[in-house]
């Protein structure tokens, strides 16, 4: 599977949907989600704290408690309009390396690999089908 580098660039939000634009110097396209989920990734963005823990916290939490590494970030489908992702996360344990590939909504994929520095890339054949937009 080939893989096609991209990146977040921004977040557009209105009380019905969230609106996410990736891609790359080549072309951009539109994820679309719920308001919370927007809500959570601006919160991420402006490094704003949280009042009590959320679903990405405890993730996180969790990782660490485990020693777990986000290697990476893939879109691998679509389906009419809707993407699916898949998080790849890395494990040492004593001599060996676990990997393990765990399909995820693109928008929670996305929190995660802001939050970790982690590279997000998308399926060549997934990108191809995108509908470009307008910066």
């Amino acid at each position: 599977m080939e893989l096609v580098p991209i990146s977040f660039k921004k977040i557009m939000q209105s009380r019905a949907y969230t609106v996410i634009i990736l891609g790359n110097d080549s072309k951009q396209f539109a994820i679309y989600t719920e308001p919370s989920v927007g809500k959570n990734l601006q919160l991420l963005l402006t490094q704003e704290q949280h009042a009590r823990p959320i679903t990405h916290d405890l993730m996180n939490a969790i990782f660490t408690g485990f020693d777990i590494k986000l290697i990476q970030v893939v879109i691998n489908n679509i389906e009419d309009t809707v993407y699916f992702s898949r998080l790849f996360l890395e494990q040492q344990i004593g001599d060996q390396t676990q990997i393990l590939e765990i399909d995820a909504r693109p928008s929670d994929c996305l929190t995660f690999a802001l939050k970790h520095n982690a590279p997000l890339f998308c399926n060549k054949e997934v990108f191809e089908k995108t509908v470009p937009i307008k910066d």
